[in-house]
């Protein structure tokens, strides 16, 4: 069982320093998710990822069960410093999945109570589904109470699926910007991308958007008939799967010839000049 590490005001009262603070860690996880049979967690993080997942026991998470899941794959390769049923996994509100980062007071409130360990020497992982957390998934309200506390914070090396999917795509990679979601209806998800068409085309900058898997078909459809011909469109499907693909080429391209992409995996669209 790991010690207990005593809090600022018990060592105070024994005459001892407090301990130093934690590090909030920000830990990638495999882009595999939901992949049967799931490769060794070592083709997709590197051994000192790994090595630093297995050492800590508190984590704040986007998902709790997956989390779990991510931990035993660790333990497989590296084993953990304690037994799963005895780490602190605290799960972010459902509200932070689907509305974006929480700028409001009370959000700022609930980080910096999770992080309380982190105060009296614990270090935290901070960890998503897939991917790095905190972009494209939630947890920069977690990433910002720890700067306020004056915490360290360690981004660790792995997967991000946006950088994977713009370096794949042949789109300009060094002036780009990343948009999160399309509008649902129709007529605003057409004119959103209007939008970032034109702005792709004034300013040069490579359009990054994303879409729940289901939408992923319609989403396409809709860049396919509403964008200009010379637009360069690329969709990168499943990075990290067996099955991943990535198509890039003009409009004109696409509707002459369309491919056929694993829509009803996770997909990066990205659009430019």
């Amino acid at each position: 069982m790991t010690p207990a590490v005593p809090d600022a005001d018990t060592a105070a009262r024994d005459g001892a320093s407090p301990p130093a603070p934690g590090t909030l860690y920000l830990v990638p996880t495999p882009l595999d998710l939901g992949c049967e049979p799931q490769p060794d967690i070592r083709q997709a993080l590197p051994a000192g990822t790994l090595a630093v997942a297995a050492s800590l026991t508190h984590w704040i998470t986007e998902n709790a069960k997956s989390t779990r899941a991510f931990l035993r794959r660790v333990h497989a390769v590296q084993p953990l410093a304690a037994a799963l049923q005895q780490h602190s996994v605290i799960e972010l509100p459902r509200a932070w999945h689907k509305h974006g980062d929480p700028q409001q007071a009370d959000a700022d409130t609930q980080a910096r109570g999770w992080l309380t360990p982190a105060l009296q020497g614990r270090d935290i992982g901070l960890v998503s589904e897939a991917g790095m957390p905190a972009i494209a998934d939630p947890g920069a309200a977690v990433v910002r109470a720890a700067h306020a506390l004056g915490l360290r914070v360690v981004p660790l090396p792995g997967p991000v699926s946006l950088m994977l999917a713009l370096a794949a795509s042949g789109l300009d990679g060094q002036h780009f910007a990343f948009v999160g979601y399309l509008p649902q209806g129709a007529a605003e998800r057409i004119a959103r991308l209007r939008e970032l068409e034109t702005t792709a085309h004034r300013m040069g900058q490579t359009q990054l958007f994303i879409e729940t898997p289901y939408r992923n078909a319609a989403l396409l459809d809709a860049a396919v008939r509403a964008l200009q011909p010379h637009t360069r469109l690329a969709v990168a499907c499943g990075l990290g799967l067996p099955g991943q693909a990535v198509h890039s080429a003009r409009v004109a391209d696409w509707r002459r010839q369309p491919p056929t992409l694993p829509l009803a995996l996770p997909a990066v669209f990205l659009l430019g000049r």
